[in-house]
């Protein structure tokens, strides 16, 4: 059997991988969430959706999802073992040759566009193509050991999946899916530097250039508090260009509202630096991902309920 180096020890035999660990190299908990807007950009469209064609556009969004993150894993193994939040994943974990992460993630993401081109529709396999690229390549390969920009422009990674969705049920990109895109956009710097403030000391240790470690936690409060003030508009923008209704306007309306001013008490924010000492940071981050799932929840029952 082949040995792979795992922390704290030389050299040694990796446990058997099953099933569970194959799925972790997914990141299920973040598929989640990419499955649920791709969904939702499916379901707002304004027109009807053969369910057939439906199931296959969510399940190639899921299998690109799982495909890219699982080749995020892959090259990022080392990384993941010096990261406390990380170090027990499959790879660094030592229960899987990084090989086999590789293989899983290439053929996962290969499957989900060809059962995207023939089943659903070219345009739709080419942007999740993209997307997986996006991820497992600009972002992951590219911008996130260099730049603590990695998160601003890798935010693009995640906001493909309601566009993918809309185009799967429309087989056109029109001004919505663009703004969908936007919204995830500009969510992603405040969402996941609000994760950074309090996991500062694991990407220092790992080398990784996130804003925090760079700029300081001044730097990165300001500039979550800038994002949520951008995202307030944007996020209404569907609402004014009559793109949606009024559920979802006041829902984005109150929402917006909520993560600026958690994001306020983030920016103002000055005592301690330990984990413990930051809950507002965690308040926001938690916020965020509540967020997302509302804000696109009503954008759906807004299609249904407003027709």
């Amino acid at each position: 059997m082949t040995s792979v180096s795992t922390p704290g020890t030389a050299q040694s035999a990796p446990l058997p991988a099953d099933w569970r660990d194959f799925f972790a190299l997914t990141k299920p908990r973040v598929m989640s969430l990419v499955i649920f807007t791709g969904l939702c950009g499916l379901l707002a469209a304004p027109v009807s959706v053969n369910p057939v064609l439906g199931f296959t556009a969510i399940l190639c969004i899921a299998l690109g999802a799982g495909g890219s993150a699982a080749l995020n894993m892959w090259w990022e193994a080392d990384i993941d073992a010096q990261m406390k939040r990380t170090a027990a994943r499959p790879l660094p974990a030592g229960r899987m040759p990084r090989e086999s992460a590789r293989d899983f993630g290439l053929i996962l993401s290969l499957i989900s566009v060809l059962i995207m081109a023939v089943g659903v529709g070219y345009l739709a396999a080419a942007v999740l193509a993209f997307s997986i690229f996006y991820y497992a390549v600009i972002y992951t390969m590219w911008l996130k050991p260099r730049t603590p920009q990695n998160i601003v422009i890798g935010g693009g990674a995640g906001a493909f999946p309601p566009m993918i969705g809309w185009i799967a049920a429309t087989g056109e990109i029109t001004l919505m899916p663009i703004l969908l895109f936007a919204i995830i956009f500009f969510w992603t710097p405040p969402h996941f530097w609000a994760l950074a403030l309090f996991v500062e000391t694991d990407y220092a240790k790992a080398g990784i250039p996130m804003m925090p470690v760079v700029a300081g936690q001044h730097s990165t409060r300001r500039q979550i508090l800038v994002y949520a003030v951008l995202l307030l508009p944007l996020a209404m923008l569907p609402f004014w260009i009559a793109g949606a209704g009024v559920v979802y306007g006041a829902s984005a309306l109150l929402l917006s509202a909520i993560f600026l001013v958690l994001a306020l008490r983030v920016a103002v924010f000055r005592q301690g630096v330990g984990e413990t000492d930051m809950g507002p940071e965690k308040r926001l981050f938690a916020f965020s991902v509540f967020y997302l799932f509302a804000l696109f929840a009503a954008l759906v029952a807004d299609r249904w309920i407003m027709g």
